[in-house]
């Protein structure tokens, strides 16, 4: 069998060219070697523990498992099972439809993805972010705050309900385009029209990619690359100029430098270079108080645009009505070509001097005359059309509400006054899992929103998060505050004691480590096609499938089956292959037919 690391590099050299098609493409399903690397891939995920419609989990994997779904696959008799959906809530109350597919559906979509990335990744667009390798919100913000500057316009854009109403027979027109294998793109149609099994009832899906999907996220940006084109196509068409006008009062003044200039190298009188000197001080500082070029110019135009998934932001340098304008054209453009319908609560247009938000920032352009010197020792406006990334605080009083670390009391001036709260529902975990709890929830606020330019202002969010818990504490201990902190206190910080399985004493601290800004890269813009395919080589998990020997009676020359937990901390350590799990810090086992069945039915100790 072709080694799947060399097969999908092979697909990849040739995916920046967007003429080259690829044939046979449904052919490499047949591989074992690259289920062993998809299942290498998914395999640590809880979820997978969780059954599908057909009652199967990951549990007892196989190689024969795999040879029967490639058989299936030969033969085109593989079909997917419907997934069971079930809701979970959202924030404003409302419930979330959530797809549970089945795991060998999971296993066989994860082989499509390798495949599909391998063909797609390498074309699509620099203005893409969305579950891309080496993209991030992070990557996305960051293009926005380099290309963005100067604009005067933003175009806030969101598709509406995008995942549910993606048109089924557009997105295999696009994959048709560059994919020419009627069986791979039978098989894409397949999983698209799975359907689903609600309260054991079955439901056909006529749009939308399938929810909780593996391949859901690069079909989307197969789908949104073609917006992403338009887009190009669009700049290459509004883009107009070189460079702005210089604005008049700054050319007056430019000219008027240039005669002072050219006096004072011809004067040799010292009392006259001093007069001239001092006049173009004046005038180099009365063109700091005035744009130097011309923001009311009409020759020159600039288009900027940055997507992540169905979101996008569009900057515009140009006047209101070009705003509307290139709005009403994208909007056009999505549904006429891609049979969806853009937002109108959420596709907005606002002038950059306003806050618009795109990914949870508040982004808007700076209008400022504060000057410094720059590395010649010049002095010059080094905020003026910058833009500006902000963490608004909304959302992070959202946060704390959601999370039940505080409330909100009214002073007697009629202004919000934020109070930490203890939250009983964590008082019956143990010590270390309370701190974890915080420690988790305060560092994913802290890197989520560590570029924002006043990422400071989340010290009051740890503030609040650092009280709450003692409130907790105190609450579990029956206790007070004061005393509560005391006990908590190790040197200068906070944390909690605890013995691990080795019977030593160890200290877990509270999160201290600040909320100063870390600044983004320059280099974070992604303008060059990035490696997409990062494959490692046979890892320990697929040997010990494909090696035969039974990891507790040690039968060799056997069928192999993986017991696969959901949590090691599950596991008690009362029976011994508990106990060899947990030495080994391994969430899998491989076993043999007979001592598998022996541990499902409770007769291995």
């Amino acid at each position: 069998m072709r080694n799947p690391i060399n097969m999908l590099s092979s697909l990849q050299n040739h995916s920046s060219d967007r003429s080259y098609t690829f044939e046979r493409l449904y052919r490499n399903l047949y591989n074992r070697e690259l289920f062993l690397l998809a299942y290498q891939n998914i395999y640590a995920s809880q979820g997978n523990m969780t059954k599908g419609t057909d009652g199967k989990t990951i549990d007892a994997m196989s190689l024969n498992r795999i040879d029967g779904m490639i058989a299936s696959l030969k033969d085109e008799s593989y079909q997917p099972q419907p997934s069971r959906r079930t809701y979970i809530p959202k924030k404003n109350g409302k419930m979330r439809p959530l797809g549970i597919p089945s795991f060998d559906d999971k296993l066989v979509q994860e082989c499509v993805r390798l495949l599909l990335e391998a063909v797609y990744e390498g074309g699509f667009a620099k203005t893409s972010h969305g579950f891309r390798p080496n993209h991030s919100c992070h990557t996305a913000l960051s293009q926005a705050q380099v290309c963005f500057t100067g604009v005067k316009w933003f175009v806030e854009g969101d598709i509406k309900g995008f995942f549910d109403n993606i048109n089924h027979e557009v997105m295999i027109g696009i994959l048709a385009e560059r994919i020419k294998d009627e069986k791979f793109l039978r098989l894409i149609r397949k999983f698209l029209k799975a359907g689903y099994l609600e309260d054991w009832q079955y439901h056909n899906t006529y749009s939308g990619t399938p929810q909780g999907g593996i391949i859901s996220p690069i079909l989307a940006n197969i789908y949104l690359d073609k917006l992403d084109r338009y887009m190009e196509e669009l700049k290459k068409r509004f883009d107009k100029g070189a460079v702005r006008a210089v604005y008049p009062e700054t050319y007056e003044l430019e000219k008027k430098r240039g005669v002072l200039a050219k006096k004072l190298r011809n004067t040799n009188s010292e009392e006259e270079k001093q007069v001239l000197t001092e006049k173009i001080r004046e005038i180099d500082r009365e063109k700091l108080t005035i744009p130097y070029s011309d923001p009311f110019d009409t020759s020159f135009k600039r288009l900027q645009y940055v997507r992540y998934a169905d979101d996008f932001l569009i900057g515009v340098i140009g006047s209101k009505e070009d705003a509307i304008a290139i709005k009403e054209q994208v909007k056009a453009f999505v549904a006429d070509t891609l049979i969806l319908e853009l937002s109108d609560e959420k596709t907005l247009i606002t002038h950059s001097e306003k806050r618009a938000r795109f990914l949870g920032y508040d982004i808007y352009v700076r209008r400022s005359v504060a000057t410094k010197k720059d590395k010649t020792g010049r002095r010059c406006r080094h905020l003026n059309g910058t833009v500006c990334l902000e963490m608004p605080t909304e959302l992070m009083r959202k946060k704390l509400l959601e999370y039940g670390a505080m409330t909100i009391e009214k002073t007697v001036y009629g202004k919000d006054n934020w109070k930490a709260k203890a939250r009983y529902y964590l008082k019956d975990n143990d010590d270390l899992e309370i701190l974890d709890q915080y420690n988790s929830e305060i560092r994913g606020f802290r890197n989520y929103y560590r570029i924002a330019n006043n990422a400071a202002h989340a010290s009051s969010f740890g503030y609040i998060m650092q009280y709450s818990m003692f409130k907790t504490f105190a609450t579990k201990y029956r206790t007070t505050m004061r005393r509560m902190i005391g006990k908590l206190r190790i040197g200068k910080n906070f944390g909690v004691r605890f013995t691990d399985k080795k019977g030593k004493t160890k200290t877990r601290l509270f999160y201290n480590e600040g909320f100063a800004r870390k600044p983004l890269q320059k280099n974070a813009v992604v303008d060059v096609i990035p490696k997409t395919v990062m494959y490692s080589s046979k890892t320990s998990l697929m040997a010990r499938l494909s090696a035969g020997q039974c990891e507790l009676c040690g039968k060799t020359d056997c069928e192999i089956e993986i017991h696969h937990v959901r949590k090691l901390k599950d596991l008690k350590g009362k029976s011994y292959w508990e106990r060899f799990m947990i030495a080994r810090n391994r969430k899998t086992l491989a076993l043999c037919l007979d001592c598998h069945e022996k541990l499902h039915s409770g007769k291995l100790n």
